[in-house]
């Protein structure tokens, strides 16, 4: 039996766990319930290649290095990873990942999982996809359905109809979106509700046929893109313009509350979405007093309550049901039961033109990272690490100077031409106008202290001439 195909959907941008995830580093590049990232857990998940596939990473494109690097720390190098040039939600991701499948061969089933949840038990998992696999591959449309633990109001939940005949599925009797606290108290009463963990297990063929039918526009859309796909480095490149073309919906939307193939799965395997600090609160092992706690904090009469500290100590006293979150950039003081409503803190971020929404004080590039230590007028001090092998583009400014001196390790500087090194403790300083390359040719990390000086300092001010990750500017 051909293995089965993973889809992992790994465009989303988790603003209801702000501040630790952000627009360019979300919760799914996030270890939240493991010392792995979510992404790693999920790509762990399905690396038996008996069973599945090479997963194919549906991600945006601004992750794209950080989706291909968490992916080569554990191993996971067979991963296609396709780019979503913009976010059109699911459906459009799920057609394109289709297309591709269905070109090795239609009848494949693919599992579709998205980047951000998870899951405690690994064995329910497997026999839940199991059944799923089975019942897909006699045409039905698969959804997960989670056992529902309380009347939540942020999933959306499905009604299970028949049993299917010979299969461990049942019909879809009905499909409802995030109800209200009372609509889903009534509705765990009368049992037979599940939650919509929004995996999903269905033929390529099936699927694209069910999509032809309902959402025409969408694959449409989607098989222009694929058709006009590109390779860049290691990444395949969705066409822009085409992908643009696709309505913006659901899965669910566009597909699964339509058909009459709707079938589901139960599953009692350990679920969270982790969409919320308070559903992080639940997933996570915590102390007598019911208090789940990371990082430098210290905490005082404080009950059933989450403290992650990433930077400063954070000192909790006195305090019950709360979130408390704090990075080097920003601190979050919420009630546990507001934990929702952090995306509303995000929007007034954007609104105001912050940046705090979208980047953490530390921003992580292909060749590593940087860190904004101090700023003032016509000045900005970074630390930089550049990794072992790695090197920046060879790049100039036309509005500000820079001073680099090494701290540790070894540089390799290219300026105007001119190649030389520099160890710990010595510097160099890079003209405004020059042309020039950082470079790490050492084994070991390379950090260094960047001064910039100039009447601008913004990251725009950058023009690339050559680069190994594919960032040039085109013409």
């Amino acid at each position: 039996m051909a293995a089965i195909q993973p889809v992992i959907l790994s465009g989303g941008s988790g603003t209801r766990l702000w501040p630790a995830s952000r627009e360019l580093h979300p919760k799914q590049f996030l270890k939240l319930v493991s010392d792995r990232s979510v992404l790693q857990d999920t790509a762990l998940r399905i690396a038996d290649r008996k069973r599945f596939a090479a997963p194919i990473v549906m991600a945006a494109d601004e992750h794209r290095f950080l989706v291909a690097e968490q992916l080569r720390e554990i191993g996971v190098v067979d991963a296609e990873i396709v780019l979503e040039p913009v976010a059109r939600n699911t459906a459009p991701a799920i057609a394109a990942a289709a297309l591709l499948a269905a070109v090795r061969d239609p009848g494949t089933v693919l599992l579709v999982l998205p980047s951000d949840h998870a899951i405690a038990d690994a064995t329910a998992f497997r026999a839940a996809i199991a059944a799923a696999a089975k019942a897909a591959r006699a045409g039905h449309l698969l959804s997960l359905g989670i056992k529902p633990r309380s009347p939540h109001t942020e999933f959306g939940y499905i009604k299970r109809g028949r049993k299917l005949p010979g299969l461990d599925a049942y019909a879809v009797a009905r499909f409802v979106e995030k109800p209200n606290v009372r609509s889903a108290r009534a509705m765990l009463a009368r049992g037979g509700w599940l939650w919509n963990g929004g995996i999903f297990a269905f033929t390529a063929k099936r699927f694209l046929e069910e999509l032809e039918k309902f959402a025409p526009d969408i694959l449409a859309a989607a098989r222009a893109a694929v058709e006009k796909r590109a390779r860049d480095l290691e990444f395949t490149r969705l066409d822009a313009d085409a992908f643009a073309k696709s309505p913006a919906r659901s899965v669910d939307y566009a597909v699964m509350e339509r058909t009459s193939a709707a079938a589901v799965v139960p599953a009692d395997m350990g679920w969270s979405d982790l969409g919320t600090w308070d559903a992080l609160w639940r997933a996570l092992p915590r102390d007598k007093r019911g208090n789940a706690v990371s990082g430098d904090a210290l905490l005082s009469d404080v009950r059933d309550s989450y403290v992650s500290a990433d930077g400063a100590l954070i000192a909790v006293l006195g305090l019950k049901d709360v979130a408390v979150i704090g990075t080097r950039d920003a601190v979050l003081v919420a009630g546990r039961d507001r934990a929702a409503e952090v995306k509303a803190v995000v929007e007034r971020l954007k609104s105001a033109k912050r940046e705090e929404h979208r980047s953490h004080a530390e921003v992580r590039r292909p060749w590593g990272s940087y860190r904004s230590i101090d700023m003032g007028g016509g000045f900005q001090v970074k630390r930089i690490v550049v990794k072992p092998g790695a090197g920046l583009s060879l790049q100039m400014h036309h509005k500000r100077a820079e001073h680099w001196v090494v701290v540790r390790g070894r540089a390799r500087v290219t300026r105007d031409g001119e190649v030389f090194d520099l160890e710990t403790g010595q510097s160099t300083f890079i003209p405004l106008g020059a042309k020039h390359r950082l470079e790490n040719p050492g084994a070991a990390p390379l950090h260094l202290i960047e001064v910039q000086v100039g009447d601008y300092l913004g990251e725009d001010d950058i023009v690339r001439f050559d680069d190994r990750y594919g960032r040039v500017q085109k013409k």
